[in-house]
């Protein structure tokens, strides 16, 4: 984008790029070159893509037909479930039968995939559960759900086209660039199944069609600011935006390339003091600031409004939220509850740091440790969760003798309101049996500053001192007022200290093995976290509380309230997928496609997430090459060498520069990520490579003049025409992997250039004619998310 030349002068020289403002020297008698009075860019003509000769349209027509017949050729094939079609099959089932789950994914592309679904009659008793399980038995429309994702990727191809049009290549070298994405392997791979990556691609190229779009009417200059092709390339920008990271975080990248470009058009936009008054920049900055921030967060949350209207069950995803969140799905409400808790009460007890599982026992002994009776936290509503709070000590009669029994609190002539440091025992009811701990360690975590917790005693059994906890109510976490002063249910968060150990009632996301159901671990913990150490009761009733005692319940978080809590919990769970996995990879190994992904294979036949490696390497080789460029200019600009001031270098620079910023802005912040990375997560960024790969081609062979080849189209025609030929030949040696057809161990090993391709040879057989049916048992392959 060029400066405008209106600036004003400046003693120290601007920076390479976006493009210094060219230095004019005087000489008597001599004219200075005439420069732009306004922020209109050089070299930069009217590309609006609605434009186009009709030849183009004919063009775009052919690419969308042959992208269509790639992409859907056998789609019915595999006919089982094939990698991560197990989640996103799985998660169509779940929308249709709205039970509650929870994905690391924002929701767009999931909806649409069950809209899909829902319209070929899938009712959602198919579980996607494992790969390689059968879709044609249970009669599952699994060829409608793989259509979204293969209509996306079919678009994808024209969007490409387009995208390239708008920047103003050839038409040779927008139908290469097309051509490119219609025979890349990973795509084609990822675009015939049930997976996100096609829609998240779709999305986030139309994002770059409109921005680049946008961008060629802003450069036009003031003529063409706030006209209607202005406003509409803006504010599809903003949409694509909005769908690209609905679909996934992803698309935080591309507003983080599209931000960092309207800045630099802003930072232009200041510097032409003469044509864009104040007034004008404000107006500049609004419209920006409702198109690409207000419309993108508008549609995302509305993504999750839907989401929340098709999800109205209790599933197994609600376990991730909070019992307020949970209280908002059908079943899972509850009646208003008393809300004073005393001595005496019948209660429930709930944790609030792991998503507010019950304090539960069960007649079950630990088969270590005191082998007493088992105490864990478990996340549904069990008779073994409640509870009877004693107070140490029996309460008297008139004749000052102790009252037996657990009713003794019921008929007391005043409440006995439970306060901080009150102590206490918890009675298990359905056991006969009290909280208790001892110096003794866990089951589990045999840490010397944790001991076990059980359930210890027998009906009748008065108990002894480790069954007594000291209340310690956290004002801080508990509603003001009366909460926190004494117990109150659900308002009151407390801990439970152990008087003769000192330690806290304590759980973490540690599960039981098979002998407690995988039950969560609870533990008396020296020194807990605050956040694992905080307890509240939520159901509550006793006697003296009857049908006038005050009442509460959960509050309604509403739906923003709703949205920001998923938010927090996907962006933690998202955190907290470290764990390895057979098929991951790091970002040094993507741009060089080091290995790739095994999908799925059964009946020796095999479906490997594998790049076309000519496109690959092409691609990451126009973004070293651009590195290397813009390194020299640095160079040169500091030795004083006028290069910017030729029209076609400068356009070079920011144009390419504008696409290998988007590779680079999708692809060097997953090298912050712990979590488990895959191939595919390169996807974004090797579209913006091969944008700058072709437009390098196209400045190469038809904008720069030095070369010769400017003014020989035939030589633009006859390359792109070459190299596309040679990158179908390279797609059809590896369509095997893609399609999941017939291959054999010679035509494998031929293609099979290095190690690290690490698909099985020995999977296929020694001739075609010899595959059989696909009736043999599906290989376990391990899932991921």
């Amino acid at each position: 984008m060029a400066r405008s030349g209106s600036a004003k002068p400046s003693a120290s020289r601007a920076p390479p790029s976006p493009t210094p403002p060219v230095a004019v020297i005087t000489k008597p008698n001599t004219k200075a070159p005439k420069r732009k009075e306004d922020y209109t860019s050089d070299g930069v003509e009217d590309n609006d893509v609605f434009l186009l000769p009709g030849s183009d349209f004919q063009v775009l027509i052919a690419v969308t037909i042959l992208a269509a017949i790639v992409r859907l050729y056998r789609i019915y094939q595999p006919t089982s479930v094939v990698f991560d079609e197990v989640h996103f099959g799985g998660f169509a089932s779940k929308y249709i039968k709205g039970k509650f789950f929870m994905d690391v994914h924002p929701p767009l592309a999931k909806l649409l995939i069950t809209l899909f679904g829902w319209l070929a009659g899938f009712d959602g008793n198919f579980d996607f559960k494992e790969i390689g399980k059968d879709y044609l038995e249970p009669g599952v429309p699994y060829v409608a759900m793989r259509l979204f994702p293969a209509l996306c990727g079919i678009f994808l191809a024209p969007t490409m086209f387009l995208t390239l049009k708008a920047t103003g290549c050839r038409t040779f070298t927008a139908t290469l660039g097309a051509g490119l994405i219609i025979f890349e392997n990973g795509l084609l791979t990822q675009a015939r199944l049930i997976l996100l990556d096609s829609p998240l691609m779709i999305a986030t190229a139309f994002t770059a069609l409109a921005f680049t779009s946008f961008t060629n009417q802003h450069e036009l200059g003031p003529t063409k600011a706030f006209q209607p092709s202005w406003w509409f390339w803006l504010v599809m920008t903003g949409l694509g935006l909005g769908m690209t990271v609905s679909i996934k975080w992803v698309g935080l990248f591309t507003i983080a390339w599209v931000g960092s470009l309207t800045l630099v058009q802003l930072w232009v936009l200041l510097g032409d003091y003469k044509n864009v008054t104040i007034r004008i920049l404000a107006k500049h900055f609004m419209a920006r600031l409702f198109c690409l921030i207000v419309i993108p967060l508008t549609f995302y949350m509305a993504m999750f409004g839907i989401h929340f209207l098709c999800l109205t069950n209790p599933g197994e995803g609600d376990g991730f939220m909070s019992s307020e969140f949970q209280s908002t799905l059908n079943s899972k409400g509850m009646q208003d509850v008393p809300a004073d808790v005393l001595m005496g009460s019948r209660v429930t007890i709930r944790h609030v740091n792991t998503q507010g599982g019950y304090l539960h026992s069960h007649p079950l002994m630990y088969p270590t440790g005191s082998k007493q009776q088992q105490i864990t936290l478990y996340p549904h509503k069990d008779e073994n969760n409640i509870w009877l709070l004693e107070n140490q000590t029996q309460p008297l009669d008139i004749h000052g003798e102790p009252i037996n029994g657990t009713t003794a609190w019921f008929n007391l002539p005043e409440p006995p309101y439970i306060t901080n440091g009150a102590v206490l025992r918890l009675y298990h009811q359905p056991t006969h049996r009290r909280l208790h701990s001892h110096d003794v360690r866990p089951p589990i975590t045999e840490a010397d500053w944790q001991n076990e917790v059980s359930a210890y005693g027998y009906e009748g059994f008065d108990g002894d001192a480790n069954d007594f906890f000291r209340v310690e109510i956290i004002k801080k976490k508990s509603k003001s007022g009366v909460a926190q002063e004494r117990l109150r249910t659900i308002d009151t968060k407390f801990r439970l200290v152990h008087i003769m150990t000192g330690c806290v009632l304590f759980s973490h996301k540690v599960k039981l093995p098979d002998w407690a159901s995988e039950q969560q671990e609870v533990t008396c913990a020296k020194g807990g976290t605050l956040p694992n150490s905080l307890w509240y009761i939520e159901s509550n009733e006793h006697p003296q509380l009857g049908e006038d005692a005050e009442k509460v319940n959960y509050a309604n978080p509403g739906f923003f309230g709703k949205f920001w809590e998923l938010q927090k919990v996907m962006w933690k769970t998202n955190a907290g997928l470290t764990e390895s996995h057979a098929w991951d990879s790091r970002p040094p190994s993507w741009p060089i496609l080091r290995r790739g992904i095994n999908f799925w294979g059964k009946q020796h036949r095999q479906i490997y997430l594998m790049g076309n490696p000519l496109v690959w390497w092409s691609a990451t080789a126009a973004v070293l090459v651009y590195v290397l460029f813009k390194g020299l200019a640095v160079l040169r600009w500091q030795r004083s060498c006028n290069d910017y001031a030729n029209t076609t270098f400068k356009r070079f620079d920011y144009e390419i520069g504008t696409s290998v910023l988007g590779w680079a802005l999708h692809y060097f912040p997953f090298y912050l990520m712990q979590r488990q990375l895959f191939l595919h997560h390169y996807f974004p960024a090797l579209y913006f490579a091969i944008i700058a790969f072709c437009q390098f081609y196209d400045f190469i062979t038809a904008r720069i003049s030095v070369i010769g080849l400017k003014d020989k189209p035939i030589i633009n025609k006859l390359g792109a025409t070459g190299f596309l030929v040679l990158s179908m030949v390279v797609f059809v040696l590896f369509a095997p992997l893609a399609y999941g057809g017939a291959w054999t161990k010679t035509e494998c090993n031929r293609v099979k250039l290095f190690s690290t391709w690490d698909w099985d040879c020995n999977t296929f057989l020694d001739s075609v004619s010899s595959t059989p049916p696909e009736s043999i048992p599906p290989r376990n392959l391990p899932e991921r998310i």
